[in-house]
């Protein structure tokens, strides 16, 4: 049976079923399948690479902030260092934070005359704006995973349809179920539909992985910036 398979590929005109070839012989239609899904395969891995490089340097710029926020040295000192040019998201909500604090309590009587509640809802107001700001920033482009690891089988699936679809027309066309006849156009279809899988998989899996990190990375944020407004807090009510 084997060699019968293999007699009637080489019969075939000379085809042969490489995925380069594959790729030259397909139809319009299939070829524009193909090219599409090593496109978004390829912005995938970028998009990936991209995610998982700026991960890793936020938590060591978090790491390092938090150690100079807990190293006992004065607030004013740390902002007047980072406010001006905030290097990452963490020290972004402590730049706004101590701006608005500054901002505040810089007039004289501003606390009496404003009330130390308003003065804390404006500061804890300021930061949950500040970090989904910078959130939005970080998950660009993740919806391009997640649409690709939706779509991408479904597309690799529109080409392997049509490829049936020409295999059967050369069927009908040359009046002969010869393997020579169908093999191309099955083969085609069938490296869509490998195309399609090929895309989506590694974006499904680089989309959940990402997204957790994200959502650790936004507690670690919502954390300080709990931690920070209660310590202003504090210091307010020590000033009053």
């Amino acid at each position: 049976m084997e060699s019968n398979l293999v007699e009637a590929v080489a019969l075939g005109g000379g085809q042969e079923l490489s995925p380069w070839a594959l790729f030259l012989q397909a139809d319009w239609v299939v070829k524009t399948v193909m090219i599409m899904l090593i496109l978004a395969s390829v912005w995938c891995w970028a998009i990936i690479f991209e995610k998982v490089r700026r991960l890793r340097r936020l938590a060591a710029q978090a790491d390092a902030f938090e150690d100079s926020f807990w190293s006992g040295g004065s607030l004013d000192d740390l902002y007047d260092e980072v406010g001006k040019n905030p290097g990452d998201p963490m020290s972004s909500v402590f730049a706004a934070a101590m701006r608005e604090w500054r901002r505040s309590t810089v007039r004289p009587g501003v606390q009496r005359t404003e009330g130390r509640a308003s003065l804390q809802q404006r500061i804890e107001r300021v930061m949950q704006v500040t970090l989904g700001r910078e959130m939005m920033q970080i998950e660009r482009y993740m919806p391009f995973l997640a649409s690709v690891g939706s779509t991408a089988p479904f597309i690799g699936l529109f080409g392997t349809v049509w490829g049936i679809m020409n295999s059967f027309a050369a069927i009908a066309g040359s009046k002969s179920t010869n393997l020579t006849v169908v093999a191309p156009g099955i083969a085609e279809a069938l490296f869509a539909t490998a195309l399609g899988l090929i895309a989506a998989i590694p974006a499904v899996v680089a989309y959940n992985k990402l997204s957790n990190d994200l959502n650790r990375y936004a507690t670690r944020l919502e954390a300080f910036s709990s931690e920070f407004g209660a310590i202003l807090s504090r210091q307010l009510e020590e000033e009053v």
